[in-house]
């Protein structure tokens, strides 16, 4: 096993935005009054946005558009006055992977406006080859096609590429892809989806040990 890149999930895996998300969600809907309080705050961790739309959209007035309602969402996120909460480990193990020549990219099943306020708020927009958002793709998670694209834009073997991800989502479509996959999780079932399990990033070092090496690009 040889491991030259690494693809990092973003939203619950380097940053903890789903608390976030859900206060962006709940501000945009009192746009048309709906109010989605009863709501417990990681109900759509890790659903794909269409998915939450079509959870919810009989609680909005008909006229409301998707592209309205997403739209609002976005930037209600962008706009939080509240301090990004990074996951603990995560800037310290980009870093080090980074340092040790490990190519690595985001893949996320957020709008590239969300992921690129995620990825400037971390500050490791240097260490990383760049991101897949949903906007880069015809299908998201649990789709294979962004890790299919992230392997791509990275010119990594499928088989020499892991996957971080925190979800059920993410870990179906980094396993379609063929990539490794490591779920980020305390939650047993989560975990039986994943190659590897660690509840803290900053084992992946020792987890992955003389497997991390510079990468040969794919042919």
């Amino acid at each position: 096993m040889r491991i030259s890149a690494v693809a990092w999930d973003v939203d619950g895996t380097l940053v903890h935005s789903e608390p976030r998300h859900h206060r962006a969600l709940l501000s945009a809907s009192a746009l048309w009054g709906v109010d989605l309080s009863d709501l417990p705050d990681e109900t759509f961790q890790g659903v794909h946005v269409a998915d939450v739309w079509s959870a919810l959209k009989t609680r909005y007035p008909s006229r409301l558009s998707f592209s309205d309602w997403l739209a609002a969402i976005n930037d209600a996120y962008l706009s939080d006055q509240e301090a990004m909460s990074v996951i603990p480990g995560a800037l310290e193990t980009v870093k080090l992977f980074a340092e040790v020549g490990v190519l690595q990219i985001c893949v996320s099943n957020s709008n590239r406006p969300i992921v690129d306020a995620n990825i400037e708020g971390l500050g490791i927009s240097k260490m990383i080859v760049g991101s897949i958002s949903l906007d880069d793709v015809t299908n998201g998670k649990p789709n294979a096609e962004p890790y299919l694209k992230a392997c791509s834009a990275l010119g990594i073997e499928n088989s020499s590429v892991v996957a971080i991800e925190d979800s059920a989502t993410g870990l179906r479509s980094a396993v379609s892809a063929g990539l490794l996959t490591v779920a980020f999780t305390s939650d047993p079932i989560i975990a039986k989806l994943a190659d590897f399990t660690t509840d803290d990033l900053r084992s992946l070092q020792s987890l992955f040990g003389s497997t991390l090496c510079r990468p040969t690009v794919a042919s």
